[in-house]
C-alpha cells in the first residue's frame, strides 16, 4: 500500500473512530448531529486544504481555481466516496426490493 493510501485510511478511520467515541461518551446523543458536525468539520478542512496557489496559469490549481469549481469537486468527491460506502444502499431504503 503506498503513503497516500496509508494516509487516506488512517484519516477515514480516526474519523469513524472519532463518531463512535463521542456516541459512546453520550448515549442521549442524536447520531445525526454527530454525524452532521464530523461532516461540518470535514468539509471545513477540505476546502481549507485546497486553497488555489495564487498562480493563474497553475494547472494543479485549474479544478479548484474558483468557490464554485472547488464546491463542484466537493460533490463530486462526496458522490464518489457516498456510492463506494458499505452503508449506501440499505435494506430499510423506501425503494428496496422486498421478496
Amino acid at each position: 500500500m503506498d503513503e497516500a493510501a496509508d494516509t487516506f485510511d488512517s484519516a477515514f478511520a480516526k474519523a469513524v473512530d472519532l463518531g463512535n467515541r463521542l456516541a459512546g461518551k453520550d448515549k442521549e446523543a442524536d447520531l445525526w448531529d454527530i454525524a452532521d458536525g464530523l461532516l461540518a468539520g470535514a468539509v471545513q478542512y477540505w476546502l481549507y486544504s485546497r486553497q488555489p496557489c495564487g498562480d493563474e496559469r497553475c494547472e494543479d490549481c485549474a479544478p479548484i481555481s474558483t468557490a464554485d469549481a472547488r464546491l463542484a469537486e466537493l460533490k463530486r468527491l462526496i458522490d464518489q466516496l457516498a456510492a463506494e460506502s458499505e452503508y449506501f444502499h440499505a435494506p430499510t431504503d423506501s425503494n428496496a426490493g422486498r421478496a
